[in-house]
């Protein structure tokens, strides 16, 4: 089935050149060069993924990731930008973004990336046919199916991977899970050195769904590992 992408790009070689590319791997293609201009068109929705450059003109690139996600708008993103330093990629990902790539980047490196948020989401609209749709415990209930989450009853909105490393940890409980493991696993391969994107969004995923964030009844750390869904709850 055709995927529909965005790209938010204000570089045309570079936006023409993934253009093509994506056109050849049967995507729907919508263009933006002002990131204001493409900051109201995600937020539209409908796309399957957007390609995001952070320099732009009028609203920069973690601006628009930022604004999205504040907004429930879950689209993947994956980020692009000429910017190498480690505080930058820390920032897109913890933004939101999905995936992350430092121009210059391959063409076969770019669509493999955006191969793997396809197959990702898809993996995620499909349950395996055999597991629960349903996971209840305490006050939390999970249903996979729909990919939404209730507290005591009440709608937690969460972010694509804040979902995903809840669903995973909470199917898994008892488990512990280095944070490599969990940055292979939800983000689909190794972000060697971005151990501390995984507590961010450990952190932000609390927030939402703890009573007592110096006493977390669900996500549990266990130390000198990672993190583990309490297998204890009553």
């Amino acid at each position: 089935m055709s995927k529909n992408v965005l790209i938010i790009e204000d570089d045309e070689s570079i936006s023409e050149l993934l253009t093509i590319h994506l056109k050849d791997m049967d995507c729907q293609i919508e263009s933006q060069k002002d990131g204001q201009a493409g900051y109201d068109s995600a937020s539209k929705g409908g796309f399957d993924v957007i390609i995001l450059d952070i320099n732009l003109p009028n609203k920069d690139g973690l601006d628009i990731c930022r604004d999205l996600r504040a907004h429930k708008i879950n689209t993947p993103i994956l980020m692009l930008t000429a910017r190498s330093e480690e505080i930058d990629k820390i920032l897109g990902l913890e933004t939101g973004a999905d995936d992350y790539l430092t121009k210059p980047f391959s063409v076969r490196e770019f669509t493999a990336r955006v191969k793997a948020i396809f197959r990702r989401v898809e993996m995620l609209k499909s349950p395996h046919e055999n597991a629960e749709e349903l996971i209840s415990t305490g006050k939390i209930e999970i249903d996979q199916k729909k990919r939404k989450v209730l507290k005591a009853g009440e709608r937690v909105d969460l972010t694509p991977k804040e979902y995903d490393l809840l669903n995973l940890l909470a199917k898994n409980p008892g488990r512990s899970y280095t944070r490599e493991r969990l940055l292979s696993l939800i983000w689909g391969y190794e972000f060697s050195g971005y151990e501390h994107t995984v507590n961010s969004h450990i952190n932000r995923l609390r927030a939402k769904i703890e009573d007592d964030l110096n006493q977390p009844t669900y996500i549990l750390t266990t130390w000198g590992v990672g993190y583990r869904f309490n297998d204890e709850i009553n």
